[in-house]
């Protein structure tokens, strides 16, 4: 007989009454089971009810909330449990690792003081003193350096992605038998993300904890989990083992959102298939599939009738997760039998798209480059005290920077944050004299510009923010927004309405929208009007600072493919920043990958990605997770050691050195020269690399720095 379930969800329903409105479905009767030592994933967009349904599992919501439905935990009614009662399950046999660790910890104690609280809450017999020693032990096991002294300081003290690792430590304190991750990895560097996670399994294998991981990025958890679980609208749609759901969805919203995930394998040889429209209002839900709006396999009985989840037998699955208990694939769908037996097959419900054929060349022989920086320095004065400051220190954020942008063409930027990838295109867009090195846009350089110059040469270099409702005025119409550019170029009321409908029309939105104001847009739509707005006056450089990493998955391969038309169709030039190297790899056709204010490798993307030369790069991609769990579970990761070094610092010698997985394994000689030589850009075939040892294979440098690891 299988062991019943750990965790046990049924028909579970959240609801938020609105005061003079009406009412939020935000859970819609959900059911799922946890066994013990099980990793299930949870996937979904934004607003689908991943979150709401692990609050109200942790009895964590607002008073206000309406839980209908029924949680079982270890064979306990957790919702029949008043907060006394499930105070002394949380944090105990229940744990939670939460998005945002700065906001969940108490700036005001110690990193260590608040482990130590977790274990004494639940262990009366527990001394002050031991609970100390044993918070510092377990800093230790997630990888604080210098745990000792680490437990004296506060959360602001703390990298990104140490205060997640401390999280993990006060979530494992006490041996919980479920660890609740809801998004741990969100804010994080795919660098520091591969470590976060590869903490999270350890804690999983010390405890014996069965994990449920809320998360947006299918490669995570085809690495990770082994059920998932796929929700929409408030709803589980999908269910099985992820190996069977990845290989086989059932379900035409899986099946699109796998679809247009970018895979750094393929990413540049075909197009992305994008998910258009966007999830219904959860106050206003259809009476159908919630999905059948953007579903272009929708029947009659589909906008009817909602779907039940129904089963189909998980197909020669050999995973075994908690004993000999059968498995079921089901998926809410009405057509979910014809996508299984094959006779809808996955291309046919969502076709790629065929790329843009342009007649002429985006790059003729011979042409200058639209943007060349020449050994930017951008440094910022680190000083102390108030009325009488004094200066303690330098932030070398940009430390001799050179890259050019060919007519046509798209440079990605990468790297961890702090790199200084966005101080660069800052300098760049000033069109100011820099601190040090050159910046020559057409072949002009920005510190001869005078106001008039200036002007006319930000027609031709435009930008697309990261965060599209950020970056536009809410107080607008679209059509204002998209036609500012113009209105400070001169350009006259009826000219500048004719060419805001005519972006309108390229960017995929409807002309007769542009009365309309941005919050009645989606987030794909409103980075359409940014990039619109961006293109009004014809330039020949647009500077994109991380356009689709603001938004769902599934919305950003539309503007994907989008941003590659319009390159094709108009000419255009890109810098592109971003640290999703899918999307780079996508997108870009070349890359400079940058460390610490320093570019460490450049070069065409196929040659970068193919065979990488300096360590730095091949840890990048080998910590980004590739959607397919066979070829994700099959992998050698290059973990790289700790957290990125403060700018501030002075580093004699390799920069990347104290993190650097091949560092460890060199001869005494070679770790001399690395301690000793500052290595420089150096040509080795079509890309330039910043490091004294480019000649070791990847193949080697992967298997030993591997070993080493572990």
């Amino acid at each position: 007989m299988a062991r019943p379930p750990l965790l046990e969800v049924k028909n579970l329903s959240v609801t938020f009454p609105q005061r003079g409105g009406p009412t939020v479905q935000a859970v819609r009767g959900i059911s799922y089971q946890v066994h013990e030592g099980e990793f299930l994933g949870i996937v979904g967009e934004s607003g689908s009810g991943k979150s709401v349904s692990s609050l109200a599992l942790m009895g964590l919501l607002p008073s206000s909330a309406v839980v209908q439905g029924s949680i079982t935990f270890d064979g306990r009614s957790l919702l029949d449990l008043n907060d006394r009662e499930l105070s002394k399950i949380r944090g105990k046999d229940i744990a939670m690792i939460f998005q945002d660790p700065l906001s969940a910890m108490t700036p005001v104690y110690t990193v260590g003081d608040q482990i130590a609280e977790a274990l004494l809450l639940h262990d009366a017999a527990l001394s002050k003193k031991a609970a100390r020693a044993r918070a510092v032990e377990l800093l230790t096991v997630v990888g604080i350096p210098d745990p000792r002294r680490r437990a004296k300081a506060f959360p602001h003290e703390y990298s990104g992605g140490m205060r997640q690792r401390a999280m993990i430590a006060m979530s494992i304190a006490n041996d919980p038998r479920l660890i609740v991750a809801d998004e741990p990895t969100t804010a994080l560097d795919v660098t520091i993300q591969a470590q976060i996670l590869d903490v999270l399994e350890t804690a999983k294998e010390l405890t014996g904890a069965a994990v449920v991981l809320i998360t947006h990025d299918l490669g995570v958890v085809a690495g990770h989990a082994d059920r998932i679980a796929v929700m929409y609208a408030g709803k589980l749609i999908e269910n099985g083992l992820t190996a069977d759901v990845f290989a086989d969805p059932h379900m035409p919203y899986t099946v699109g959102l796998l679809r247009s995930v970018p895979n750094m394998q393929t990413a540049g040889t075909q197009r992305l298939v994008p998910l258009e429209g966007r999830p219904p209002s959860l106050t206003a839900l259809p009476n159908g599939c919630p999905f059948a709006a953007r579903c272009p396999i929708a029947i009659d009985t589909c906008r009817d009738t909602e779907p039940e989840l129904l089963g189909h037998r998980a197909a020669a699955s050999k995973i075994v997760l908690t004993g000999e208990h059968d498995v079921t694939h089901v998926a809410a769908c009405h057509r979910s039998d014809e996508i299984a037996s094959g006779s809808l097959a996955k291309g046919d419900i969502f076709p790629r798209p065929e790329p843009l054929v342009v007649s002429q060349p985006s790059q003729r022989p011979g042409e200058d480059p639209v943007l060349t920086v020449s050994n930017l320095v951008r440094h910022f004065p680190l000083t102390k005290g108030g009325v009488f400051s004094r200066r303690i220190g330098t932030v070398r954020a940009v430390d001799g920077v050179s890259f050019s942008v060919l007519p046509g063409q798209t440079l990605g930027l990468v790297g961890e944050s702090g790199c200084g990838k966005s101080t660069t295109i800052l300098e760049v867009l000033e069109m100011t004299k820099p601190q040090g090195g050159q910046i020559l846009i057409d072949g002009t350089d920005v510190a001869n510009l005078n106001r008039v110059d200036k002007l006319r040469l930000r027609r031709d270099v435009q930008i697309v923010f990261q965060d599209p409702m950020a970056a536009i005025d809410p107080r607008l119409p679209i059509g204002d927004i998209i036609g500012e550019p113009l209105t400070v170029h001169g350009v006259k009321t009826e000219a500048r309405r004719k060419r805001v409908r005519e972006l309108l029309d390229l960017v995929g939105l409807d002309p007769l929208m542009a009365d309309r104001y941005p919050h009645e847009f989606s987030g794909g739509q409103r980075q359409r009007i940014g990039i619109a707005r961006a293109l009004a006056t014809n330039p020949r450089l647009v500077v994109l600072d991380e356009p689709v990493s603001a938004l769902d998955v599934s919305i950003q391969a539309g503007v994907i493919n989008l941003l590659e038309d319009l390159k094709e169709q108009l000419g255009l030039s890109y810098l592109f920043v971003a640290h999703d190297l899918a999307i780079v790899r996508q997108i870009a056709d070349t890359v400079a990958v940058m460390y610490l204010g320093r570019i460490v490798e450049y070069g065409p993307v196929a040659d970068v990605f193919a065979h990488p030369r300096h360590p730095y790069t091949q840890a990048l991609i080998s910590a980004a997770p590739i959607p397919d769990p066979v070829i994700e579970r099959s992998r050698q990761r290059v973990l790289l050691a700790g957290d990125l070094p403060s700018p501030t610092e002075q580093i004699d010698g390799c920069n990347f050195r104290s993190r650097c997985p091949l560092f460890t394994i060199l001869g005494p000689a070679a770790q001399s020269l690395c301690a000793e030589s500052d290595p420089q850009l150096t040509p080795d075939g079509t890309v330039e690399a910043a490091c004294h040892h480019v000649g070791v294979t990847k193949t080697y440098l992967t298997a030993q720095s591997s070993n080493v690891q572990k």
